[in-house]
């Protein structure tokens, strides 16, 4: 159904369909988001190290999402984090140094996660936009 609208009203009818169309997109970005983050943390749990002091300390068990946040400039962000053991994440990840001046091997498993997941979330995104968008 066609709307006819008058130059006067131009202004105004543009600046509300752009309002829905920031809406209709920060809600599939909020989506795709969620979904994404908790698949990732998921793989993260099954990844992580599970042998030596990371087995102690069940560090591949504290991998959390915190609460997403949106701000004023439309940004909504979501946090995978590891709450029991947020100290190894940057050593398992890259090694370090011993005590005897040797190195231990880096365990890279999170790097892996975030790319997948980074490329997934592009792809999820562009989908869902294509889908709820009116002039596609």
């Amino acid at each position: 159904m066609s709307k006819t609208i008058k130059p006067e009203g131009l202004q105004k009818a543009l600046s509300e369909y752009l309002e829905n169309y920031v809406e209709d997109i920060q809600e599939d970005v909020e989506e795709a988001t969620d979904i994404v983050t908790k698949e990732a943390k998921e793989e993260l749990i099954q990844t992580s190290p599970k042998s030596g002091v990371a087995r102690d300390t069940k560090y591949y068990e504290g991998w959390a999402l915190k609460n997403g946040t949106k701000n004023k400039n439309y940004r909504y962000t979501r946090v995978i984090w590891n709450k029991t053991n947020y100290q190894l994440t940057h050593l398992l990840e890259f090694g370090h140094a011993t005590r005897n001046g040797g190195r231990t091997n880096a365990i890279p498993h999170i790097r892996p996660v975030e790319d997948k997941y980074g490329a997934k979330f592009a792809d999820l995104l562009n989908k869902k936009i294509r889908r709820s968008s009116k002039w596609h």
